[in-house]
């Protein structure tokens, strides 16, 4: 095996690590907003340090291949992919972190029927999804996979933007619990972010899959895209 080759294997291996490091920062902070688990919010905070380290490792690899090997066609959109990919995915970790930091400040946990109401559970599950979808889409070779993230992401916007008026209604059925909801709406808007962030994951797999672009519009999985 050549050693270019060698090096995107890596690169690929390393990606799926940092990945699957995000989704569990991700599924953390979650779990530790419902129960308002301040013990697993602080080991989310701390881990947080290693997603950076993590970040400026992979950036240092992309660089190095692109300084040693000049590499085109597929290799180089592998490696134009991860660069951008590993900087979403820190951007995925603060909003996990960002959480995680409610949850510290939060005064108790938050009545089940507000989350309920919110539809804070499946807008969480939803996003989770979509983060193990790009996932799989990238470790399988099936860039297929990744057009489904558009429709969940739409899952996201819709409660996003119903949280609005649902939050209203819930400050004055519980004002002594306001600062509580006022963290619950923050998380909501972080959650939607997540979502944008992994459409973003999305495309760039595509991108390095198909050599096709998807920026600013995302046809389904028949349409004609584009080529670069």
């Amino acid at each position: 095996m050549k050693l270019l080759e060698k090096e995107l294997k890596y690169l690929r291996q390393s990606l799926v690590e940092m990945t699957m490091m995000v989704i569990s920062q991700f599924e953390k902070s979650i779990e530790a907003f419902e129960k308002n688990d301040k013990t697993l919010a602080l080991e989310v905070t701390v881990n947080e340090r290693r997603i950076n380290a993590y970040e400026l490792r992979m950036d240092a690899e992309c660089e190095n291949i692109f300084a040693l090997h000049h590499p085109v066609a597929a290799d180089l959109r592998l490696v134009m992919a991860g660069y951008n990919i590993t900087a979403t995915l820190e951007r995925i970790a603060d909003n996990a972190d960002a959480i995680a930091k409610y949850v510290l400040e939060m005064d108790s946990q938050l009545n089940s029927e507000i989350l309920k109401v919110t539809k804070f559970g499946e807008m969480s599950s939803t996003a989770l999804r979509m983060l193990n979808d790009a996932l799989d889409a990238f470790e399988e070779l099936s860039p297929g996979k990744v057009y489904s993230i558009h429709n969940q992401d739409i899952i996201l916007n819709e409660i996003n933007i119903q949280a609005s008026n649902i939050m209203v209604s819930l400050i004055k059925q519980y004002p002594d619990d306001v600062r509580n909801l006022l963290f619950l709406f923050s998380t909501i808007k972080k959650v939607e972010r997540v979502g944008d962030l992994v459409k973003n994951i999305a495309e760039e797999i595509i991108f390095y899959f198909d050599a096709k672009t998807i920026k600013h519009t995302y046809p389904d999985s028949s349409a004609v895209i584009n080529d670069l």
